[in-house]
């Protein structure tokens, strides 16, 4: 009746699992998505990194233009200056000649003053007043000799004055093209900044969107294991479920089951610290933790948790240094975060020894412990001493 009944169980379960559809199946089609999302991601993160990277070349290019601008602008505003100097010392010049040809026009100013006064005295007067005639002949002869050198030395004032009038109006116009280059250069610096503001403001986005996706190809990469894992779970049910069915009829029950043997071996944690992350969590990214993670003190000395022989230890991508231990029997463990290892590939460990050392320069040291039997994971706190 029991034989019947195993069997009869066993064939249940082997007919359940081909009506229904095939798990094996099913987690090879999550499988595949689950790879080509993480494949889709990490070329996402790729195309937004380098973008990232051509917006700062952009950002570079921006400042360098912009200091170029800024040398210009210093550069137009010393010419201003200059020019403005140059501006005051032609407006002094013109005030001096302008002093100089009213000094030099004074005594033609008499004689035209003279002339006028004669010149409104009646003819009669002249001839009945003794002298007047001598003295107006004696008037025109001065005049007729001193007036041509006058017009000879205003005339070249005059000269110099209308060159020194021209000196001012092309100063006041350098100044003014100066002024318009100056406030030209500083919008361009202007327009230049908030280029690189922008630019600035894309690449940090960039970056941000790249890490984004980064994370979801890890998380994405974390589920095919998670699936791989369950694949090879399904494939040792269905190994079982063979194995029973192929058992022979059970033998008579004894008269007193044996107690479960007593565990020999005791397994221990690598190092004291403070729980971070316990076994199954899931982090901000989506990744569910396989082991627990233990803030340490810096320095602090990671042993071997058990006993077992080395097969991996060195630095390995952002987790640091790993350590992983074989203990036989499909039981590995496997310790990230250290800073330095203590301990080369296919060297034997006993239980408690030294295998390396958490990082020295991290503000908060972590280190993560990792238990699993034939690739799935265990519960480490059911095992501790």
């Amino acid at each position: 009746m029991g034989e019947t009944a195993m069997l009869v169980g066993a064939a249940m379960l082997l007919a359940s699992a081909t009506s229904a559809p095939d798990p094996i199946a099913v987690e090879r089609r999550r499988l595949t998505q689950a790879k080509q999302e993480a494949a889709r991601a990490a070329a996402r993160a790729r195309d937004l990194e380098r973008r990232a990277a051509q917006q700062q070349d952009a950002v570079a290019r921006a400042q360098a233009e912009e200091k170029a601008v800024g040398a210009r602008i210093r550069r137009a505003e010393a010419d201003v200056a200059a020019a403005r100097a140059r501006l005051a010392l032609v407006e002094a010049l013109l005030a001096r000649q302008r002093a100089e040809l009213g000094e030099r026009q004074q005594p033609v100013a008499r004689l035209v003053a003279a002339l006028a006064s004669l010149a409104r005295r009646p003819a009669a007067a002249a001839i009945v007043q003794p002298g007047s005639v001598s003295d107006l002949v004696h008037v025109r002869a001065v005049l007729g000799s001193t007036l041509p050198a006058v017009r000879r030395d205003t005339a070249a004032l005059r000269t110099d004055l209308a060159e020194t009038r021209k000196l001012r109006a092309d100063a006041t116009l350098a100044t003014a093209a100066l002024d318009q280059s100056r406030t030209a250069l500083l919008g361009e610096r202007q327009q230049l900044a908030a280029l690189r503001a922008r630019h600035a403001a894309a690449a940090l986005q960039y970056n941000r969107d790249a890490l984004i996706q980064s994370d979801r190809a890890i998380a994405m990469g974390e589920e095919a294991r998670d699936i791989i894992d369950r694949m090879a779970a399904i494939g040792e049910t269905r190994a079982t479920l063979g194995t029973l069915a192929a058992l022979p009829p059970p033998p008579a029950a004894p008269a007193a089951s044996p107690s479960p043997p007593a565990r020999t071996a005791a397994y221990r944690l690598p190092v004291a610290g403070t729980l971070v992350t316990g076994l199954g969590e899931v982090s901000e990214n989506g990744v569910r933790a396989r082991g627990l993670t233990l803030a340490v003190p810096r320095g602090a000395a990671v042993v071997a948790p058990a006993a077992g022989q080395v097969v991996f230890a060195r630095p390995f991508r952002r987790f640091g240094t790993i350590v992983v231990i074989d203990h036989g029997a499909g039981w590995n463990t496997l310790v990230t975060g250290l800073g330095s290892a203590g301990v080369t590939r296919g060297s034997n460990v006993a239980a408690g020894q030294a295998i390396g050392r958490a990082p020295r320069t991290a503000p908060t040291p972590q280190i993560t412990v990792e238990l699993r039997r034939r690739g799935q994971p265990v519960d480490i706190t059911a095992l501790l001493d």
